[in-house]
């Protein structure tokens, strides 16, 4: 039995990751911010009969994100698969319009590809060693198509994509899949989601969260491309 990790855990994708991941007998280990919703995260999955445990961290403070994985791995054992799917609400995670992004905008957007970068530095070592794992991404769709609107965003979105299938295909022959989600919508019950619908006066175009979940899952075990792109927003 392996241990998924899911850090940036929301109750859209994130949960649904840890149920997919979960259902083939994977234990799950969950990584937020704040506790603030673990609780009920985690009777969820026990409901499923799912064996998880919760961890608090910024994934964008490398110290705290080590501690995690540390922590992680003194319950569960090193994560065999990692899923990285962070996102936020806060103000500074609001996107800049390319036309008034500077590097300071820039810069803080990247953040999030900092932290994937530190995450794998994490768990990458082991998981050569011992010749299996996986590395889960999820990204938006403006890391392949022009959004102006996401500026600074899409500029963070395209590195993370990149580092995603470059790894995958670095790690092809040492038994270790990379791959990632490029997504085009909003997720039904995530975040992003409810903040929108509760802003919005139409119609918004939605995505399945577990049907995406199942995307990662046939990338994970297939191991035959580096991506699935989903757009709902054409």
């Amino acid at each position: 039995m392996g241990t998924l990790a899911v850090f940036g855990v929301g109750p859209g994708l994130g949960m649904s990751i840890a149920h997919r991941f979960g259902r083939e007998g994977h234990r799950v280990a969950l990584v937020s911010r704040t506790a603030n919703r673990h609780a009920g995260y985690l009777e969820s999955l026990a409901q499923a009969g799912i064996e998880a445990d919760a961890f608090t961290a910024d994934v964008r403070d490398r110290a705290q994100l080590v501690a995690a994985v540390d922590a992680i791995t003194n319950r569960f054992g090193a994560p065999d698969i990692v899923y990285y799917g962070p996102a936020g609400l806060d103000p500074s995670d609001r996107p800049t319009p390319i036309t008034q992004a500077d590097s300071d905008t820039v810069r803080t957007a990247m953040g999030w590809v900092y932290a994937a970068v530190d995450l794998v530095g994490a768990v990458l070592p082991g998981m050569i060693e011992r010749g299996d794992g996986g590395l889960l991404f999820a990204g938006g769709l403006s890391s392949v198509v022009p959004m102006p609107a996401l500026g600074n965003l899409a500029l963070s979105s395209a590195a993370l994509r990149n580092y995603a299938v470059t790894l995958h295909a670095a790690l092809a022959d040492q038994g270790v899949y990379a791959g990632t989600l490029t997504i085009g919508g909003l997720i039904e019950r995530g975040d992003i989601h409810t903040f929108m619908s509760a802003q919005a006066t139409g119609g918004l175009p939605i995505l399945d969260p577990d049907e995406l979940a199942e995307a990662a899952w046939e990338l994970y075990t297939k191991r035959d491309r580096a991506e699935a792109v989903f757009n709902v927003l054409s």
